[in-house]
């Protein structure tokens, strides 16, 4: 099939829409000089025109100009992301639409903190906010109850950090509505029971839905146009006692039969999981990593770790699923981690339930419909060769059930860096954190959706926000819908080189079977395929590590070497044993002809393997007959033979 359509996607490998970038850029540029000098027009220039002949003025633009040079000559060392030959992290070519309009909008230089310092980018944020959260199958109209809320951050850590804060909110909320009402006699009840005849337990695991009944309740009787004094001190009383207001050690300290919240993540989990459970005051020793099969969360370990919590009383906070881990591309079941929620709901014990989907979230796009409809299995399937596999097709399709989902437009966005985005499936859960609480500043609670969250900066983690990545996020949102006919049609392209890629390996292990075993350890769900090789004859890890470091010192950056130099550019990552279950750890070792590997001071504690990001969408140049991947897996073969012949000539000279 043709990959025409492709072309004005990207400005190219060779810059081949560099025309179309530089007369839009420039025409965009000369629209805002015209914007500028039409704002009060009769106003004096304060730069005069004689300005420019002064020695200082001239002084001024030499030296900016030679900076410039001397940072564009610098750039040149960087990372070819936009190549073929580049397959190492998560970074690509970037959209001409979202680049070009990132351009256009950085000299306006919105801050989307609040629609006083941004109009007209803020309105661009929660838009793009709403077309994620269709992708992911939330309900997106504003108009109505629940709508979701999404918007932009820094990166997927802020969004992760951002879901476990929210979560904190939510989840100790009715804790603290409990002890304000028994402080000021104040009549709360809850589905027909008054509240202080709850437990801390049965509080703690109110299903979100309860939450927010019992939140919109206290909002109705505080928000009244002439609130009893009973309701504006219990409001007074319900801010003295939240937890964001006495903190995670007075809170408990008062309730001392609440134990700690305990947060449940898959082994491939990114590490910004434990920096978060450190900066909420949580703590690390309250993260725990569930057991894995074939890097996904394994469902039965989860079911243990669940039935162990409820035994024990111990609240979990979230579970978290890891929709496409960064070394592996691997996706947990999101479909079985909603499933336990529904079990355990039945028996008293609740849990939110957060996806990171920073890597693999636009590959939803695959999977809708150009109404916004999930499309059967059988339409998803369509010019693929395996994907989805049914597992990964009902993890696709459970989304619309989490509470929130993290997703990076910067990864298969392919918009410029820092561009994360936080989506959450009820925007009601963002009264829980702002800045001033709605039952006490109740203006927010009662006017529309677009009219309370433009002032965004009072319910998200950050503040000052750049508006001109909503811009670009925006732009290719609209020149590529979140569907299958169109933006999953980029993604498509990725999926189907990762199939091939996988075939090209097995043919790759068979060509090298006479020097090496070679073996991808865990079959991909997704477009991140890693590789791991070992020598003949060898049955040391470390030795193993030794001859992979070997071969990708040929496959990194050197800052010391001209790129060109470079056939190839791939990355590598450490496979912790540990977190290996005993049957992937005796698959792999036997594949790579290992011993098995004792528990000893002195054996390593990982395996290097070597990590190829197939994100590109040139990787297979029809239209020229060039296929990366051919030409990729070629070089592998011959870098892996010549170190094998290198190593043999070492032991033969020791």
């Amino acid at each position: 099939m043709s990959r025409d359509f492709l072309s004005p996607y990207f400005l190219g490998p060779y810059a081949e829409n560099d025309e179309v970038l530089e007369k839009t850029v420039v025409e965009f540029l000369r629209d805002h000089v015209y914007w500028r000098r039409n704002f009060h027009p009769t106003d004096p220039p304060p730069i005069s025109t004689a300005a420019a002949q002064s020695p200082e003025h001239q002084e001024f633009v030499a030296r900016m100009r030679r900076e410039l040079h001397l940072l564009s000559a610098a750039l040149k060392r960087s990372v070819p992301f936009s190549s073929p030959r580049y397959i190492g992290h998560m970074a690509s070519d970037l959209l001409l639409p979202g680049l070009i309009a990132h351009i256009t909008a950085l000299p306006y230089n919105p801050n989307n903190v609040v629609d006083d310092a941004a109009p007209v980018t803020l309105d661009l944020e929660l838009d793009v906010g709403l077309q994620l959260a269709r992708m992911f199958g939330f309900a997106a109209d504003e108009s109505r109850h629940p709508c979701a809320l999404g918007h932009l951050t820094s990166g997927g850590t802020v969004a992760n950090y951002e879901a476990l804060w929210l979560l904190r909110s939510v989840r100790y909320f009715p804790l603290a509505a409990r002890a304000a009402a028994v402080r000021c006699a104040y009549p709360l009840s809850l589905n027909g029971q008054a509240l202080e005849a709850y437990s801390d337990w049965e509080l703690f695991n109110l299903p979100l839905d309860a939450v927010l009944k019992l939140h919109q309740q206290i909002i109705s009787a505080a928000g009244s146009d002439a609130p009893a004094p009973q309701d504006t001190d219990f409001a007074l009383a319900l801010t003295q006692e939240r937890i964001e207001q006495l903190g995670l050690v007075e809170f408990h300290a008062r309730r001392p039969t609440l134990q700690s919240p305990l947060l449940l993540v898959p082994a491939t989990a990114h590490y910004s999981w434990e920096k978060a459970m450190k900066l909420l005051g949580l703590g690390s020793a309250q993260l725990r990593e569930i057991g894995q099969r074939g890097m996904r969360m394994d469902a039965d370990a989860l079911k243990l770790a669940l039935a162990e919590a409820a035994a024990e009383q111990r609240p979990v906070l979230a579970v978290v699923g890891v929709l496409g881990s960064t070394e592996y591309g691997t996706l947990d079941p999101v479909h079985r981690i909603v499933a336990a929620r529904r079990h355990w709901q039945t028996r008293g014990l609740n849990f939110g339930i957060h996806v990171d989907a920073a890597w693999g979230g636009y590959l939803a796009s695959l999977f809708r419909a150009e109404d916004g409809s999930l499309l059967s299995r059988p339409k998803v399937r369509r010019g693929f060769q395996h994907f989805p596999s049914g597992e990964v097709y009902q993890c696709f399709k459970a989304l619309a059930e989490v509470d929130s989902i993290t997703v990076d437009p910067h990864k298969l966005g392919y918009v410029p860096y820092g561009a994360g985005a936080f989506v959450c499936r009820d925007s009601r859960y963002f009264d829980f954190v702002a800045q001033d609480a709605c039952y006490v500043f109740n203006d927010a609670a009662s006017v529309d959706f677009r009219s309370k969250f433009r002032a965004l900066g009072r319910y998200v983690l950050e503040g000052s926000k750049s508006g001109a990545m909503a811009a670009a996020v925006y732009v290719n949102h609209r020149c590529l819908p979140l569907n299958r006919a169109h933006f999953g049609r980029l993604q498509a392209e990725t999926i189907k080189a990762a199939e091939y890629f996988s075939q090209r390996v097995q043919q790759l292990s068979v060509a090298l079977s006479d020097v090496v075993s070679l073996t991808v350890p865990f079959t991909p769900d997704t477009n991140l395929i890693c590789l791991a090789f070992n020598r003949k004859g060898n049955n040391e890890l470390a030795e193993m590590n030794r001859f992979t470091q070997a071969v990708y010192e040929h496959l990194k950056i050197a800052r010391e070497q001209p790129l060109q130099n470079k056939e190839f550019f791939g990355s590598s990552t450490l496979l912790e044993l540990d977190n290996l279950g005993s049957d992937d750890a005796e698959r792999i070792l036997a594949a790579l002809g290992l011993n098995p590997i004792a528990s000893t001071s002195t054996r390593p504690d990982s395996m290097l393997i070597l990590r190829h990001t197939l994100m590109n969408p040139w990787l297979i140049d029809e239209n020229n007959g060039v296929n990366y991947i051919d030409l990729y897996c070629d070089y592998l073969e011959q870098l892996i033979r010549k170190q094998a012949r290198n190593w043999s000539k070492i032991e033969l000279i020791n």
